[in-house]
């Protein structure tokens, strides 16, 4: 059972760029199980670090949200290295509840980042996982969904913050 918790916008390390891992460690490890423990409890598709108050660049991903799926992905240090195509969709975010926020991603990606065994890897997504993905790295920049919704929307969802009615 994890003891951390998803943090909620508009908590500090949601906002800011993270550091990222110089040295793969038992720490790095047990933080990227807990997170993926965590984020199939949610239920959820994809969890960054700073969602759990770490400011590391960490992700997990499974496009199924099912713990027995085999789909995990687990990356440290991911970039994107190319993009390809455009759309606009809706979105939702374990950190900013009780909102969808329509944000444009690219439809294809070219990914790159160091697995848990320690090994840069390479691989090309599309569709529904790379979404998730983009999403995922948006948090390791300090960028959340609100950062896509109009100036209303985004207005309202944080007065109903600040009233503690999220």
């Amino acid at each position: 059972m994890s003891t951390r918790k998803i943090v909620v916008y508009p908590e500090p390390v949601l906002c800011n760029k993270t550091n990222e891992i110089k040295e793969l460690d038992y720490n790095i490890i047990s933080l990227a199980e807990e997170m993926a423990e965590i984020m199939y409890q949610a239920p959820g598709v994809g969890l960054a670090a700073p969602q759990v108050g770490v400011d590391k660049r960490l992700i997990v991903v499974d496009p199924t949200s099912k713990r027995d799926s085999g789909l995990l992905i687990t990356l440290i240090n991911p970039v994107i290295v190319e993009r390809e195509g455009r759309e606009v969709d809706s979105e939702m975010c374990l950190s900013v509840p009780e909102i969808s926020v329509d944000v444009p991603r690219s439809l294809r990606l070219l990914i790159r980042g160091i697995t848990l065994q320690g090994k840069e890897t390479e691989f090309e997504i599309e569709g529904f996982p790379a979404r998730i993905f983009q999403h995922e790295i948006d948090h390791l920049d300090g960028k959340v969904i609100l950062d896509y919704a109009s100036k209303l929307k985004r207005s309202i969802y944080l007065k109903k913050v600040k009233k503690g009615k999220i």
